[in-house]
């Protein structure tokens, strides 16, 4: 996919808010050559940093709304949207708050999906802020509820745009969006190396059967759904 940038603000990412990374970037370029944002009613949810709301209001949606279930992340994402100089409505609190919101011409979301061992599981010490890229065993524990409430947060032709990664099983997430009543595809893909989280697990991630061995790189794909 190539894509104009968005011109980004030099983002804050203290300590506990997670940092733009090729996800982020993937699913602003998907937000992009879409055409969905302009004068949509746009829902950003798990926003952390919030350059992915930032960069919808900067793309000329009719608004912004943002949620975040850390405070931090939350703090974080307002002032960044001061620092870029564009209006988004965050709010602390988890998703399903974006419920009484609804409906939505756009969902967009970048949430938690990467895989790792139960609860209790010894894996090597990872800097960063878990709760915003830690999806349980199957990657999954955002991306259920999500898919399966997408539709109820749209209008009537709306959209979602879903981040993920493949280690979080892309069928599972299309099947649910479908059964939910929405047209869903992958839009948008790419590769990229592991980072220090991913790297970190792949020993588990091996031994589990969910890479090769050897293998330290993921597929990213963008899951558009829309509903009719």
């Amino acid at each position: 996919m190539t894509a104009a940038r968005i011109v980004r603000p030099d983002l804050l990412t203290p300590a506990g808010v997670y940092a733009p990374q090729q996800d982020s970037h993937l699913l602003i370029d998907t937000m992009e050559v879409s055409g969905l944002v302009r004068g949509s009613r746009v829902l950003d949810l798990c926003t952390g940093s919030g350059v992915v709301a930032i960069a919808a209001a900067q793309m000329g949606a009719g608004s912004v709304t943002a949620f975040d279930i850390c405070a931090r992340a939350a703090r974080c994402s307002r002032d960044n949207a001061r620092v870029a100089g564009v209006e988004v409505d965050i709010r602390h609190g988890s998703w399903i708050c974006a419920l009484a919101c609804q409906p939505f011409d756009l969902v967009v979301s970048n949430p938690p999906y990467v895989p790792g061992p139960p609860h209790g599981g010894r894996i090597p010490a990872v800097a960063g802020p878990e709760l915003s890229w830690n999806g349980g065993v199957d990657g999954r524990i955002m991306l259920d509820p999500l898919c399966h409430c997408a539709a109820t947060l749209l209008r009537g032709g709306g959209s979602v745009l879903l981040v993920q990664s493949a280690l979080a099983d892309v069928g599972r997430s299309l099947k649910a969006l479908r059964d939910s009543g929405l047209d869903a595809e992958i839009v948008a893909s790419q590769w990229i190396s592991f980072g220090p989280v991913l790297s970190a697990r792949a020993g588990w991630l091996e031994r589990t059967g969910r890479i090769p061995r050897g293998c330290r790189e993921e597929q990213l794909v963008v899951i558009r759904a829309d509903k009719p």
